[in-house]
């Protein structure tokens, strides 16, 4: 592509779609150094183009064709404001004809995350629910880490895997916590337990590394057991421990 120029303002969507060759892309991010109407616009677009990788994830509802092919004949998108010497209109001309493809593509774009948007919208209580209860559990574990008359232990899995158990007397909570834990398998998981004078008592799950709240009371328990169970947990353990840890007092 070939350009004056005074007339590299006009270049913001073909930097962020990376449709610039090497030299134009130099000569356009030494440009953005100096001007920042085109800053602006290329971290709208780059911001835009975020978004819809982010979104890619989740499939799009059936009506998103009809709005993208809606959206390219009534949308469009202009480069910047910026005063053009009068020597340079057909070069302007010329730029902005072979910036038309580029431009309906980011028109494409934005009505594809409006499409993204209305199919969230019927997910956004389910969404909220589960955003409450993740903040809900981080507090819980935050408070027992926190707690002034926390006790730590650490063990070893017979997998291998490094486990770390807090507990707060006051708060009746316990943490578990686990690092480089194998992948449980197909149909399998992680269960927790605790230890009630010999009784095993379900405790919660652990599926990969990380930290959780046990469930139940740890109050008169004595000790904190990990097996392998199928999906969805057993009431009583059906493999060896491969776990077996005191609580701390």
């Amino acid at each position: 592509m070939k350009h004056h120029a005074s007339d590299v303002h006009t270049l913001a969507a073909a930097y962020v779609l990376g449709a610039l060759e090497a030299g134009e892309r130099d000569a356009f991010e030494a440009h953005l150094r100096a001007c920042e109407a085109c800053r602006q616009e290329a971290a709208e677009l780059e911001a835009t183009a975020a978004r819809l990788a982010a979104a890619v994830s989740e499939p799009p509802p059936a009506s998103a064709k009809h709005q993208v092919m809606a959206a390219i004949d009534g949308v469009r998108q202009l480069p910047p404001r910026i005063p053009v010497p009068p020597s340079a209109p057909a070069a302007v001309g010329r730029l902005r004809r072979a910036a038309l493809p580029l431009a309906l593509a980011a028109s494409a774009a934005v009505a594809v995350l409006g499409g993204v948007t209305v199919w969230q919208a019927y997910h956004s209580r389910d969404l909220s629910q589960e955003a409450r209860q993740a903040q809900q559990q981080l507090d819980a574990v935050t408070a027992v880490l926190a707690a002034p008359d926390a006790r730590t232990v650490h063990g070893r899995a017979a997998n291998g895997a490094l486990t770390t158990v807090v507990t707060s007397a006051r708060q009746n909570r316990a943490v578990f916590a686990a690092a480089n834990l194998p992948t449980p398998g197909t149909g399998k998981t992680y269960q927790l337990w605790l230890d009630h004078d010999g009784t095993m008592r379900p405790a919660g799950f652990v599926d990969h590394d990380g930290t959780v709240l046990l469930t139940g009371n740890p109050a008169d328990a004595g000790a904190v057991g990990l097996t392998l169970e199928p999906a969805g947990g057993s009431p009583q353990p059906t493999t060896d421990p491969l776990l077996l840890m005191t609580l701390p007092t």
